[in-house]
């Protein structure tokens, strides 16, 4: 048999294989694509408080509409919801800032995008003993978030109110106690688990606490001294896994989101909460 005889063998042999392979990885391809148009069942994450009963009021009905089973799992901390979304527990989260987002993500490795944004109860700062800050004294503690993004968005709110002044030279994402220029009351920042702000509330003369946790403990918005002017990059993020960002369930949660029925229930239900701008 000649040399060339044989490459060519091996080279329709290989073209053989290249095609077989092809063929079962297009075959891999159509049933998965198969498997998420049937997918009709959904587990979304949420923390207590006004992300829940976003999901539960306004984007439920609608994914129930369509013929979605929805279940809805809450969460009380920052941290679970990410971690259940990455290991395929949750089909999607609906909790967390983009900020709060990124960070933990790249932090962690996790294969997760945000799909789009929804409502958010603004961050505020409250106070059992004082009503306004023009009541603050000298020494006054403030509770504050201790995770990275959520301690920088309470700083800039103390900036807000006129109690501090940051430097004017820093990254405003990554504002920490360090980068305080003035303090004139000397002011005292306890850095605590999110969850735990309301309850400090006793034991300190502020505490800034984010809205959903705020809220689920029974504070309401009009009842903070002082209110972020929240920026979009603090609006609250959908997200799930990368691989699921085109499905057809993720497009139909993306749309519920974006829907004038979801508007109307933000609008009667969640006044006073920062939006989107499809949502205004």
């Amino acid at each position: 048999m000649s040399l060339l005889h044989t490459t060519r063998r091996s080279l329709l042999s290989a073209a053989a294989c290249v095609a077989a392979i092809s063929a079962a990885s297009f075959g891999l391809t159509a049933a998965a694509q198969a498997q998420d148009a049937g997918k009709k069942q959904i587990i979304i994450g949420g923390t207590a408080g006004s992300n829940i009963d976003q999901l539960q009021a306004g984007i439920v009905p609608l994914l129930q509409k369509k013929g979605y089973k929805v279940k809805l799992v809450e969460f009380n901390d920052y941290v679970q919801p990410n971690l259940a979304l990455a290991d395929g527990s949750l089909d999607a989260n609906f909790f967390q800032h983009e900020v709060y987002f990124n960070q933990f993500k790249g932090d962690r490795k996790l294969d997760l995008v945000a799909l789009t944004q929804g409502p958010i109860a603004p961050m505020g700062l409250y106070s059992k003993s004082r009503k306004s800050f023009a009541e603050a004294k000298a020494g006054d503690r403030i509770a504050i978030p201790n995770d990275a993004s959520n301690l920088a968005r309470a700083l800039l709110l103390v900036q807000q109110a006129g109690l501090i002044k940051l430097k004017s030279n820093v990254n405003p994402l990554r504002v920490s106690e360090l980068d305080i220029a003035e303090n004139p009351q000397k002011l005292k920042f306890v850095p605590l688990d999110a969850a735990q702000l309301p309850r400090s509330l006793d034991d300190v003369q502020f505490a800034i606490i984010n809205g959903n946790f705020a809220i689920s403990s029974g504070l309401k918005l009009q009842d903070a001294v002082v209110l972020e002017k929240t920026p979009d990059h603090y609006l609250n993020i959908v997200a799930v896994k990368t691989k699921d960002k085109d499905s057809q369930w993720a497009k139909d949660l993306a749309a519920a989101f974006h829907s004038a029925d979801f508007k109307t229930v933000v609008d009667a239900k969640f006044a006073g909460y920062a939006k989107p701008v499809f949502l205004q």
